[in-house]
């Protein structure tokens, strides 16, 4: 194998003695390049794709330097499956790059047609990605915030939500400051150092205009204290449009179980469809653990604290396929907390989750989560937004307690039955691509983009100008 690569360098190098170094920096324009031959030297006696695999062998940054040494090898090193592949092994996973590279790449608003393959050099994407200076991540949440750096696979750590951060009765602006300054702390970065991707929960649902001065005022909030503290570009979109970039969609609804509520969202070429509606339901992730600590409490399950119920919601908690029937069904299982010890449930396991379809068994007078997805879906098909339906029939799940097993195949086949085949076929429900992270994730798919931060971004001078810009809230 090591002869096979000395001989790549050798073919180029044969080929590149009779150039002066000015030729060379030339060859960076094609055009500038006149070499007649077309041969790979030793290499013409191999199939191409057994050259393609030696070439991946190079690296990308060698790779990228014979496609400028010598014109010959110019169109194999372009190849697009050679800096696929490349891609596959940088950051993050080759499904999300593709997503977001064809869909995504042009900035706000999303343009409502993707780029062919065919018309997009991947090998100018992967040059523009290492180049990206990448961008601090911090998804704001509803329960807890989730910071961390775009270039890691996963946060790094956790911190409560700008809006339980400080003192309570203190001015926004100056909870917002220190909420920002000490996630900063935290990260040991300068502020000014690099942009930021603010993931925050929908809040302010109705497209009334108080609500829409309510955003305004928040939005404002955020981006004076984010630019007095010399941030150079800042990127804000709410946490429903974030997973449903995870799951690699730009249109569909999203179920966002948020901590106190949770809210279903329209969602079409990225953008919040207020007009339409979005249904909000009075039962989040606190009423699900709160209603689990209640039944372990009747059956005398001792316990320290709410994160150790916390922690039995999510190992041993599912959603009942039939509710009734698993009534009679044998469901007891068991599992260790650290430090506290064993713990069994029984029918706790699935009447914990059933809270989200049935709220009245936790004494919530509600709607249940598939009467207020079917509601929304009824509304996107009235609205008549589009030629077909089927930008709404694709139902992204997103929060902690939405990874619970069963929902989203409960999810679809209460819509099943509520909804007339009209609307009905073609409903697919996805499951939490990322779990809890999903909308950390979303925005650091943003924050890796070749074009980032490109129209993503609002900079302090767009600010300060108050000038025109359109943000995905």
């Amino acid at each position: 194998m090591a002869m096979l690569l000395k001989k790549v360098w050798e073919s180029v190098s044969n080929r590149a003695t009779s150039f002066s170094s000015s030729s060379i920096d030339s060859v960076t324009t094609p055009l500038s390049y006149t070499e007649s031959s077309s041969s790979l030297g030793a290499f013409d006696r191999l199939p191409i794709d057994v050259v393609l695999q030696i070439v991946r062998l190079v690296g990308p940054k060698d790779a990228a330097r014979l496609s400028v040494v010598c014109k010959s090898w110019r169109p194999l090193v372009s190849d697009n499956r050679l800096w696929i592949y490349f891609l596959q092994n940088y950051h993050d996973t080759w499904d999300s790059v593709f997503f977001v590279e064809t869909h995504l790449r042009s900035g706000y608003p999303i343009q409502t047609f993707s780029s062919p393959i065919t018309e997009l050099s991947f090998m100018r994407i992967y040059g523009q990605r290492v180049q990206v200076p990448g961008a601090v991540i911090v998804d704001g949440g509803s329960g807890h915030c989730k910071y961390g750096w775009s270039k890691n696979a996963c946060p790094s750590g956790r911190s409560a939500t700008f809006l339980e951060f400080g003192n309570i009765e203190s001015p926004m602006y100056s909870r917002l400051q220190h909420f920002f300054a000490t996630i900063y702390s935290r990260m040991q970065v300068k502020a000014s150092a690099h942009p930021i991707v603010v993931s925050l929960p929908l809040c302010h649902y109705d497209d009334t205009e108080s609500a829409r001065a309510s955003r305004r005022q928040l939005k404002d909030a955020i981006y004076t204290a984010l630019f007095d503290m010399n941030v150079p570009a800042v990127c804000a979109i709410n946490q429903a449009t974030l997973a449903l970039y995870a799951a690699q969609r730009t249109s569909g609804i999203v179920v966002n179980i948020g901590f106190q509520v949770t809210s279903v969202v329209p969602i079409l070429h990225g953008k919040v469809m207020r007009t339409v509606g979005v249904e909000v339901m009075g039962v989040g992730a606190l009423k699900v653990t709160g209603f689990l600590r209640e039944q372990m409490q009747q059956n005398n399950l001792n316990f320290e604290s709410l994160h150790t119920v916390h922690t039995l919601k999510e190992n041993l908690c599912y959603v009942a396929a039939d509710y009734e029937a698993e009534l009679y069904k044998d469901t007891q299982a068991s599992f260790e907390v650290p430090g506290e010890g064993w713990f069994t449930l029984s029918k706790e396991r699935f009447k914990t989750g059933e809270v989200l379809f049935q709220p009245c068994i936790a004494g919530v007078c509600a709607m249940g989560l598939q009467q207020a997805v079917a509601l929304c879906m009824d509304h996107c098909h009235a609205a008549e937004l589009t030629e077909d339906d089927a930008w709404f029939k694709t139902i992204v799940l997103s929060g902690g307690t939405a990874c619970l097993p069963g929902l989203a195949e409960r999810l679809e086949k209460e819509l099943h039955g509520l909804l007339p085949p009209s609307i009905s076929n073609g409903i697919r429900v996805i499951s939490p691509p990322y779990g809890a992270d999903s909308a950390w994730i979303g925005a650091k798919l943003i924050g890796n983009l070749s074009t980032f931060p490109g129209s993503w971004c609002v900079r302090k001078k767009q600010f300060r100008r108050k000038s025109r810009f359109t943000l995905a809230w």
